[in-house]
């Protein structure tokens, strides 16, 4: 059963603020603007909240500083490793797909962690199996599947379902 919304004038505060101040910079701050600015911040949540679903709650926001941290240092180090596979000869290169287990079903950390995969180079996540059992990963480079599928699940997926609980 669908549940009724109660009707709020500002489903999003925080989305309506960023919203105004986004369009502040992107505009001159003349009185017009500045009021069509609030209509579109008052009037762009109101259609896109019935659109969202309940969110995930980061049980542990600490841990998704680290989380982000991480990524990004894996972002950089995978990035040289990319260019310098790249750049020296494409004849070594092994590309493969894998298939990951996945242990995360809600589809907040579940997006997360796909993107994260996506995010770092030399892995493009390709497909979400229905069941959502599975995530099927392109690799640029690959070695050892079973050392990388530990990988990929030791440094992204744990950590997810640690922050959300799951």
């Amino acid at each position: 059963m669908d549940k009724v919304r109660k009707f709020v004038w500002f489903p999003t505060p925080y989305h309506s603020v960023l919203l105004w101040l986004v369009w502040q910079i992107l505009h001159d701050f003349s009185r017009g603007h500045m009021v069509l600015g609030a209509i579109f911040a008052i009037v762009i949540p109101w259609i896109v909240a019935p659109l969202s679903e309940e969110s995930a709650v980061a049980k542990k926001p600490i841990k998704v500083l680290s989380y982000t941290f991480r990524l990004l240092i894996d972002i950089a180090v995978s990035n040289y490793d990319v260019a310098k596979r790249v750049l020296q000869s494409n004849r070594n290169l092994k590309p493969a797909f894998i298939a990951v287990p996945l242990d995360i079903k809600e589809p907040v950390p579940l997006t997360i962690f796909t993107s994260s995969v996506s995010l770092t180079p030399g892995t493009v996540s390709v497909e979400l199996s229905e069941d959502r059992k599975w995530l099927y990963v392109h690799v640029l480079h690959l070695e050892d599947e079973q050392a990388l599928i530990e990988l990929i699940k030791a440094r992204y997926e744990a950590p997810l379902k640690e922050i959300f609980g799951c």
